[in-house]
């Protein structure tokens, strides 16, 4: 959470009001059922779907770790979350991105269990962006906002294809979470203990955790389907079921939809705004006009800690995904551990964010947009692969079907069409 609140989904509000914001109902839906088909496989074998994927082929995990990475080398939400910060305190957005992405690497470094840790953050962000939200609609949301939104909602089909396919898709891949954050669900749930994963070690510090991951071969379990086997497999999948629809599902529809009416009560048909974040400047400050200076600096302050928070959440699960295809693929016998892995890549990612900033490239909109349609296509590859994957190796009582099944493949379809007119749009610029 917070690229889709803070930025694409209230810029889009700005431009072509809430008539899109169905797709984000639409793209939420759509990834809770993906991150449960994640979840699922994990729950039962204790091993994350990417290593679930190699059973195909060896290789796959490897080929969406490298997406992952190709998505998130770009640090737009770090330099986000400092453009934001500026706002507050003044100084130059591209050396305050630099200095947020070494806060991170120090942060992930030090916490004993990093999964804790990121947990703890987000709880603090999200309980920040739901009080912004809700004064927000105490002091600065219009009743015309308020009629703008069942028509918004009901207008399903309206594309404002102005705007192009790649914002678009990335709008859609970011409602929730998108690409690689949908596939560290099975790294998450594992490091929290649910379900077989209970057998698995956790990441932690090789400066203050207790114990690291084994640097032997990663184990995956499974059960037999007895009786009292399956009684607690359901015990373990209403669970799970509740917290993504609770955490996932209503918080980010609350957010995302809120966001996009504070940002249409104050934005929606103002001529020459910038297509840059610089329009949250603009938002702000009108904030400040209208309700009072305080609510635009805890507007702003907001959004630079939500994005921060976020910023190090990528940087964990891409580094995160990567340790784990490299330990249990191609680095079984070595003897560096999971979490020594984890820590270079961090640090390697970092290393290479700050190059990026350092040399120029400093336009927070672009990068999310670039990462957010890699993370697009990932959704619609991983769609087809999850679905073979919990129906060949799964015990028959806890494979996907019915209805689940069939989300899987509206996902295909929907995630494929996006990536497609992207790619396509793209194309025809160069011809």
């Amino acid at each position: 959470m917070s690229s889709g609140e803070f930025i694409l989904w209230p810029y889009i509000a700005s431009q072509v009001g809430l008539v899109f914001l169905w797709a984000a109902v639409l793209g939420i839906v759509t990834q809770l059922f993906l991150n449960m088909e994640i979840e699922r496989y994990t729950l039962a074998t204790g091993e994350t779907a990417l290593i679930g994927f190699n059973r195909f082929w060896k290789h796959w995990g490897l080929v969406f770790a490298l997406m992952v990475y190709f998505a998130n080398l770009w640090p737009g939400w770090a330099l986000s979350s400092a453009t934001l910060a500026t706002y507050l305190f003044g100084g130059n957005p591209t050396y305050v991105a630099v200095g947020i992405l070494l806060v991170i690497g120090v942060g992930l470094t030090l916490a004993p269990v990093v999964y804790l840790a990121l947990e703890r953050l987000n709880f603090l962000k999200i309980g920040m962006v739901l009080v912004l939200v809700i004064l927000a609609l105490v002091f600065a949301v219009t009743a015309d906002t308020w009629r703008a939104l069942p028509v918004g909602l009901a207008s399903v089909g309206t594309i404002p294809s102005e705007l192009g396919f790649a914002l678009l898709l990335g709008s859609v891949a970011f409602a929730g979470a998108g690409g690689g954050q949908n596939l560290c669900q099975s790294n998450w749930i594992r490091d929290k203990g649910f379900g077989m994963g209970q057998f698995i070690p956790r990441l932690v510090s090789p400066l203050t955790g207790e114990a690291q991951v084994s640097a032997g071969t990663v184990v995956s379990y499974r059960f037999e389907p007895t009786a009292g086997n399956m009684a607690r497999w359901r015990r373990w999948w209403r669970f799970a079921n509740i917290e993504q629809t609770s955490t996932f599902l209503l918080v980010s529809i609350v957010t995302i939809t809120l966001t996009s009416m504070l940002a249409h009560s104050m934005l929606y048909g103002e001529k020459g705004l910038p297509t840059t974040v610089a329009f949250l400047q603009i938002e702000g400050r009108r904030l400040q006009e209208v309700v009072g200076p305080w609510f635009g600096i805890l507007f702003w302050a907001t959004g630079a800690f939500s994005l921060f928070t976020s910023a190090m959440g990528i940087t964990d699960y891409t580094s995160r995904l990567a340790a784990d295809v490299l330990k249990s693929t191609y680095l079984r016998d070595a003897a560096v551990s999971e979490s020594q892995l984890y820590f270079g890549l961090v640090w390697g990612l970092i290393a290479i964010g700050c190059g990026i900033l350092l040399s120029g490239l400093a336009q927070p909109l672009v990068l999310l947009v670039i990462s957010a349609c890699v993370g697009g296509t990932m959704m619609f590859l991983y769609s087809g692969l999850l679905i073979l994957l919990n129906r060949r190796h799964l015990p028959e009582p806890v494979r996907i079907g019915g209805f689940r099944l069939g989300v899987l493949v509206w996902s295909i379809l929907f995630f494929g069409a996006l990536a497609g007119l992207t790619v396509w749009q793209q194309v025809q610029r160069f011809l």
